[in-house]
């Protein structure tokens, strides 16, 4: 019994000392301390001593590191640097491009929660607030989106003329240079107001400020290219675009064929060094109308005439060359899901000064970094606001329409079916702007590069789906295009943002823990970057280092999932901390998994794309929910809010575990996978979907006029009026709060049979005179009728406008048609 008390603690012992980390030399001691405590006590017979006195005294050993890094590290090393799968200058650069921040925490399995609830959201300043309040207002009443999307194919000059002016193309330019010099959040306020305006009018002034020559130039361009170029920048005299991606190159840009070639030619009459191109570029925004274009090609010097004779193989390169220069040719237009400018970029031979490279000469074949550098910053604002967007959108126009909107004699919005997709509307809108606020104030203090991947992935695919569930409750209403309509144009454009800066595919199957893995994980590049150095005293101490960190983080994975994370820690007191828990316990789950199958499937990980898709996930889904718990406790833990917040996270908690699920189904050495299951799953997977009660609570809230709706969609432009798509339905549902009492009075009573009369006006005369209405009650719900059966009407068009005629009547007179159908029995 003694010898079965003594077992069982050194295994509590043990247990404890690798979930809080012990050093080599802690264990090493405790062992000693133990081993003695047994030999004195005569638990440990002769046979046992001398077997277990070899472990010991091997394990002593470990502490003299010259003896260890000789008997053991060295051959270590050596088979670590032949398994080291092979990583090129550009894979290089993509991986050190931008910065560590909060998802690292999320990688250690250890979080340090005070780096998320200390970090401070970027608040506008007064500047940047006016300019959202009031420039960007007036552009959005300066453009009709259906007149732009069907008819025009074009923003009004008008519009193109405000966006020059009031400096929209500048507003990443810092004002040191002139520009407006806006903060990544206040940039992100303004293409998500814009959005839900008009798509093509975000994206036309998104894009100069994601990736284009403005930015470039103030990172690395010369001061005689910024005395040239920001000046008609700022003030839109010059009009940019960059050519990244071709026929042959999408999402892979270093396999670009675009080539210069180093060499003598004529400029302006006179022998200069320059660079002769050839190049073919496809669905470059702003490309039909720029007046200067940054080009991506690779650069090639066979003489050396840049000064280095042995190099001839520089790589991608970056040159700003002015769209009328000899030889460039902008191509028709392309027509994306938007009426944005879009279009193909031709040159050939077309030569031009090496000066022209952004930096000069000095950068050649650097353009990869510097594309990388920028694009992981600009990833993380242009397309997380059009999904932001989205979700502020349909949060309110969606939600006004199920209370607006009545079938079976109730509000669409009550049915059970429908408020499953309201229901994820609500949450998806959340957690949208939650991600939004944080991941803009991330790239105000950094170049976080995986996070801005994480928000790219997921903010345009909650999009997507937002968007879906959208059209499903709006159905015919969504479907008939025109200018009612402010849902179509969105389902047309949601493939774009899928699509861009990367494709999604990409983003999700290798770059969120492809890059996130290596550069998160506190050993892993270290690692790497002492096998290329050959430095075998740092990886010594890296290789033990972690070693102790797989076995502390997947005991404290066991341990957490065996007590439902009991043992983690919490920062915050409240409904958040078992969220705060449950995420310690995942990130401790996250790190040992990653260890585990990094050490055994090796560089055949790389290659293992649908695998390592399913590890980022669940990194996404921890910075997620991160998100989440910071905007709920920033926004004073509301309890109006707590429903929203608990869906997002509940949501972020089952997607986890399914990822988890879904490697463990397909992870290629089976014995491992059962142990990586019990490791994370000691009693199974418990998480389930988002209750149905909770679902519906969101349901309801988001057909309410709270001051959550205001704060979750105040980035919406809703002072269009009541003729506008967005500004129809939000009269409506605000004359709908007026009138909603004696409405639903009129409406039982008129579904009931009880009224005389076979149309609105004479029926509600008969409720009046049997008292079941007042006159003034009357006179609001007549005028709420008029206006909700308008605002649940499609455009219908003429055959001559339909077929490009737009000198004709858009639609049949509204008039004649609410006169019409004024006389029916409209109980629908």
């Amino acid at each position: 019994m003694s010898f079965a008390i003594s077992v069982i603690g050194v295994v509590a012992v043990a247990w404890v000392l690798a979930y809080v980390g012990a050093p080599l030399w802690v264990w090493t001691l405790a062992s000693a301390l133990a081993y003695a405590a047994g030999v004195v006590t005569g638990g440990l017979g002769a046979v046992a001593s001398v077997v277990l006195g070899v472990p010991l005294v091997l394990l002593a050993l470990l502490n003299v590191v010259p003896l260890r890094r000789a008997l053991i590290t060295r051959p270590v090393f050596a088979t670590f640097k032949k398994v080291l799968p092979e990583m090129s200058s550009t894979e290089r650069e993509a991986l050190e491009a931008g910065d560590v921040w909060l998802e690292a925490e999320m990688f250690r399995g250890r979080p340090d929660w005070s780096k998320l609830l200390t970090f401070r959201y970027t608040e506008l300043t007064a500047e940047e607030q006016r300019f959202l309040d009031n420039e960007v207002e007036a552009l959005c009443q300066l453009v009709d989106d259906w007149k732009i999307e069907f008819e025009d194919k074009d923003l009004p000059p008008a519009a193109w003329q405000y966006i020059k002016d009031k400096g929209f193309f500048a507003m990443l330019i810092k004002k040191e240079y002139g520009g407006l010099g806006f903060s990544a959040a206040a940039q992100s306020a303004v293409v998500t107001k814009l959005a839900t305006k008009s798509i093509a009018l975000a994206v036309t002034v998104m894009v100069p400020n994601s990736l284009g020559p403005g930015e470039l130039l103030m990172h690395y361009g010369t001061d005689e290219q910024k005395k040239q170029w920001l000046p008609g920048l700022i003030s839109g005299k010059e009009i940019p675009c960059f050519g990244l991606t071709g026929p042959e190159v999408g999402s892979d840009a270093t396999a670009m064929p675009d080539s210069g070639v180093v060499c003598y030619g004529d400029y302006h009459g006179k022998k200069t060094l320059g660079i002769r191109l050839n190049f073919s570029k496809r669905w470059i925004t702003l490309a039909p109308v720029a007046t200067v274009v940054g080009l991506a090609f690779n650069l090639r010097d066979p003489e050396g005439l840049l000064g280095d004779r042995s190099k001839s193989e520089y790589g991608i390169t970056c040159a700003l060359i002015p769209a009328k220069h000899e030889g460039v040719h902008i191509g028709r237009r392309h027509y994306p899901g938007a009426a944005f400018m879009n279009g193909p970029i031709f040159g050939k031979d077309v030569f031009i000064p090496v000066e022209w490279i952004i930096g000069g000469p000095a950068m050649a074949g650097k353009g990869w970094r510097m594309l990388v550098e920028c694009l992981s910053a600009g990833r993380g604002v242009s397309l997380p606001a059009l999904g932001t967007a989205a979700g502020q959108a349909a949060y309110r126009l969606v939600g006004a329409y199920g209370r607006i909107r009545r079938q079976f004699r109730m509000s669409v919005g009550k049915f059970e079916g429908v408020q499953e997709a309201t229901g994820r509307i609500a949450g998806n809108a959340y957690t949208l702007e939650a991600m939004r606020v944080l991941t803009a104030s991330a790239v105000d203090h950094c170049a976080p590069s995986v996070v801005t991947a994480i928000a790219k992935y997921h903010m345009t695919e909650m999009m997507r789906k937002i968007v879906i569930d959208s059209m499903d409750v709006m159905a015919g209403r969504g479907v008939q295009q025109g200018p009612r309509n402010a849902l179509a144009p969105a389902y047309k454009a949601t493939p774009i943002a899928i699509t861009v800066e990367g494709a999604n595919i990409l983003t999700r199957n290798l770059m969120i823990f492809g890059q996130g893995a290596i550069r998160c994980h506190e050993y892993v590049f270290p690692e790497m970057e002492a096998a290329r150095e050959n430095n075998l005293a740092a990886f010594d101490k890296l290789l033990f280092g972690h070693v102790g960190f797989s076995i502390n983080r997947g005991i404290r994975a066991l341990t957490l999932g065996l007590t439902g994370s009991a043992l983690a820690r919490s920062p915050v007191d409240g409904p958040m901390a078992t969220y705060f828990k449950q995420f310690e316990r995942f990130s401790a789950a996250l790190a040992f998994t990653s260890d585990v199958t990094m050490g055994v499937l090796g560089g055949e990980l790389k290659r293992k794309e649908r695998l390592s898709a399913r590890l980022g996930d669940v990194l996404s889904q921890l910075y997620i929910g991160c998100c989440v718990m910071k905007f709920y406790i920033e926004n004073g833990q509301k309890a109006e809010e707590l429903d929203h917040a608990r869906w997002a996270l509940d949501q972020c908690l089952f997607e986890i575990a399914k990822a988890f699920e879904g490697f463990f189904d397909n992870f290629p050495v089976k014995p491992v996978a059962k142990v990586l299951r019990l490791a994370v799953f000691p009693f199974g997977n418990r998480y389930k979907p988002v209750s149905d009660q909770l679902n519906a609570r969101l349901a309801d809230q988001i057909m309410e006029a709270t001051d959550l709706r205001n704060r979750l969609t105040s980035l919406v432009f809703v002072n269009g009026g009541p003729n506008e798509a967005t500004g129809r339905l939000e009269h409506a549902f605000n004359l709908l709060l007026k009138a909603e009492v004696p409405y639903v009075k009129y409406f039982k009573a008129m579904s009931k049979g009880e009224l005389a009369g076979t149309d609105t006006a004479s029926r509600l005369a008969d409720a009046v005179t049997r008292g079941i209405l007042n006159a003034e009650e009357a006179q609001l719900v007549a005028e709420y009728d008029k206006v909700r059966y308008d605002a649940i009407l499609t455009d219908d068009f003429t055959p001559e406008y339909i077929k490009g005629d737009f000198s004709v009547p858009t639609a049949g007179s509204r008039a004649d048609i609410l006169a019409f159908t004024g006389s029916l029995a409209r109980v629908a």
